[in-house]
């Protein structure tokens, strides 16, 4: 069995969530996007600057997945700004090859872990309509609690809100 680990991600780990999203976005998003908004978006929310602001004002917390031979995947969390007694998951991917081996699972399971160490119990995320990743987050106990359309730039996000209750 490979050797799974989990650890924080801070500034030093940039380039290596910018690669792992590079690498992600491209297969998760080309059939719902135009490259042209996924292009807008990969450097929108990954610049270096994008990144270290959500990292240095702590409203992300970033953590890296990996095997024996490199990084697998990533999530980055962070309580809600309008209810810090909500947390959100902003951030999740696993490498496309490795998609389907419990590898989003077990990065789910490490933020709800975390989370509930704090004595916070709720966890939401934003998913395209349109994503398969939803039956994912089905599958894991997340309900659709209401639908949100996200300006980013001159695009649109046309998301689910998903919730799962952790107690």
């Amino acid at each position: 069995m490979k050797s799974i680990t989990i650890r924080d991600a801070g500034l030093v780990d940039l380039a290596n969530i910018q690669d792992l999203a590079e690498k992600t976005w491209w297969p998760t998003y080309s059939s719902i996007l135009s490259p042209e908004q996924i292009r807008f978006m990969l450097e929108a929310i990954y610049s270096s600057e994008a990144m270290e602001k959500v990292i240095r004002d702590g409203t992300q917390q970033f953590i890296l997945l990996s095997d024996e031979h490199r990084n697998q995947g990533f999530a980055a969390y962070g309580a809600r700004k309008e209810n810090p007694s909500i947390y959100k998951l902003h951030k999740i991917y696993i490498l496309p090859e490795n998609q389907g081996k419990g590898y989003g699972r077990l990065l789910i399971d490490e933020v709800c872990s975390r989370i509930k160490a704090k004595g916070f119990y709720t966890l939401d995320l934003n998913v395209n309509r349109y994503n398969p990743a939803k039956a994912f987050y089905e599958k894991i106990g997340f309900k659709v609690i209401y639908e949100e359309n996200v300006p980013i730039g001159p695009y649109w996000m046309n998301d689910y809100v998903m919730r799962l209750n952790l107690k």
